[in-house]
């Protein structure tokens, strides 16, 4: 059967998780449709067969990565049931980065840049930034869960790109501060 296509029904999710690995590895800057389509070992043109170009894919690509993000961020704080398991889950999340790798973080941080300037991108980071405040708001205000979510976004980003992360005394009074509650 030589010359004839290859049978591949999972060849856009493929092309869709070899683009957030190129991403991861390259940044989006040295992203391109050729360095997609060798790292997934299909011919050039099942980037455009599988999508209307190169940014659809980064877009799905993205997607994809904030949907895998918000549901370890749902995970981690699944078992908080009031302001007080909020601010220990909160404070774990900030200084263990609720598990997430730097790759992830990398991506993530590839995605937020990319989003300024991008309004299909923004739509991407504004559902990932809304399903934190769902998870959130299940125990907090819709207001606070806003709140906290920012200062937990922020506080994440210092201690992953600080070589002197806070502690967790410093983190945990700054939320408790932020949800008003005892450290």
């Amino acid at each position: 059967m030589s010359g004839g296509r290859r049978f591949d029904p999972e060849r856009r999710d493929r092309l869709v998780d070899v683009t957030i690995d190129v991403i991861a590895e390259h940044g989006l800057a040295g992203l391109t449709a050729r360095r997609i389509a060798t790292a997934a070992d299909v011919p050039l043109g099942s980037v455009t067969y599988h999508f209307a170009g190169l940014d659809d894919l980064v877009r799905a690509a993205f997607t994809r990565h904030a949907q895998r993000m918000a549901e370890l961020f749902r995970d981690h704080f699944a078992p908080a049931t009031d302001r007080a398991s909020v601010l220990e889950a909160a404070t774990d999340f900030v200084l263990r980065g609720h598990l997430a790798t730097q790759r992830q973080w990398a991506i993530a941080y590839e995605l937020y840049l990319a989003a300024l300037r991008d309004p299909a991108l923004r739509e991407v980071t504004e559902a990932w930034m809304r399903s934190s405040r769902d998870t959130l708001q299940r125990v907090l205000e819709p207001e606070l869960a806003r709140a906290l979510d920012g200062v937990m976004e922020g506080l994440t980003m210092h201690a992953i790109l600080t070589t002197a992360p806070p502690t967790r005394a410093e983190t945990r009074t700054v939320l408790a501060r932020v949800l008003q509650v005892a450290p």
